[in-house]
């Protein structure tokens, strides 16, 4: 061996299994096995089977308030037909609804008052969020602490002062009166925080390297990354808004700001409890949020998807 050349160490034999091709990459722990439901076909079985069980018993109440909706007063309150109507299935029901109350105007004020509510409650909602992420300012631990805190009491303890405040300022009977309360959404705040505090902040400093400020950051870069849970909290606020019956019951006493479940209550009937009746305006009730639910639910699954929420 000359000067000039290095000795040649001999290499280590590989310890542990060797991987096969074309196995899966990622799987846990190199073994593919799914830790979710497991890596046999039965546990795969067994887990689908209780997951299909579960599905039915959610399902099975929606399935007999739809087809109780159908039905006669006589059939609904009949035990013996309590699924599939003797006399057949009629869209009484929904006529006497219909006839006896304001259905298009209820539906008009839901709509108004619910898309108002999502609105202002995301809009605001995402400024504070981003505050609370991205900005320094005194008293913002503990400010932030009194929102999460503000989670914790219910709605139905601040109708009173949300009462007097509206009479304060003589804004009862009006759709303002409906609306402002319900746009205090903290648990919405928090989340939006949450979100805010999973942006890269190198996007930000790019921008501000061109001169850009806070609002042109927050309207310009995150909110168009942050669509797909803007979506999301502005879907579960819409809903929110939508079933509020209490709030929207004591606050006006106008028959032309009745919402949907407020208006809903008022057809009544003098012989007691009328089934089919009730299940119609339910049906009615839950239609449009249907709609909405099956329009959107993408962007719900996306926002699960990106947070980390779906075990990604």
């Amino acid at each position: 061996m000359t000067s000039t050349e290095l000795p040649v160490r001999p290499a280590r034999p590989v310890r542990g299994p060797v991987p096969r091709a074309g196995a899966r990459r990622g799987s846990a722990f190199g073994t593919g096995t799914n830790l979710t439901l497991g890596g046999s076909r039965l546990t795969r079985a067994l887990a689908l089977g209780a997951l299909a069980v579960f599905a039915a018993v959610w399902l099975l109440p929606l399935l007999w308030a739809l087809l109780t909706s159908f039905k006669s007063e006589r059939d609904a309150s009949d035990p013996g037909h309590w699924f599939w109507p003797g006399s057949g299935f009629t869209l009484d029901g929904f006529r006497t609804v219909i006839e006896r109350g304001d259905l298009p105007l209820w539906m008009f004020n839901s709509l108004l008052i619910s898309t108002a509510v999502t609105v202002v409650t995301v809009l605001v909602s995402a400024m504070a969020g981003y505050a609370f992420s991205r900005t320094l300012f005194t008293g913002r631990r503990w400010l932030f602490a009194v929102t999460v805190a503000a989670v914790l009491v219910p709605q139905q303890v601040l109708i009173v002062p949300w009462f007097r405040q509206m009479l304060a300022l003589g804004l009862i009977d009006t759709y303002a009166a409906v609306i402002l309360p319900q746009t205090v959404m903290p648990m919405m705040v928090f989340i939006l925080k949450r979100h805010f505090d999973s942006v890269p902040r190198e996007l930000e400093e790019a921008a501000r390297l061109d001169g850009a400020g806070h609002w042109r950051v927050f309207w310009s870069i995150v909110l168009p990354l942050s669509r797909p849970m803007l979506a999301a909290v502005a879907i579960f606020v819409f809903i929110t808004a939508w079933n509020n019956f209490l709030w929207p019951f004591v606050s006006t006493s106008d028959p032309a700001l009745m919402t949907l479940p407020v208006g809903i209550t008022s057809v009544k009937d003098a012989y007691g409890v009328q089934y089919a009746q009730t299940m119609a305006s339910a049906v009615l009730a839950a239609l449009p949020l249907v709609l909405v639910f099956m329009l959107f639910q993408r962007h719900i699954v996306k926002s699960v998807a990106t947070t980390g929420l779906g075990g990604q």
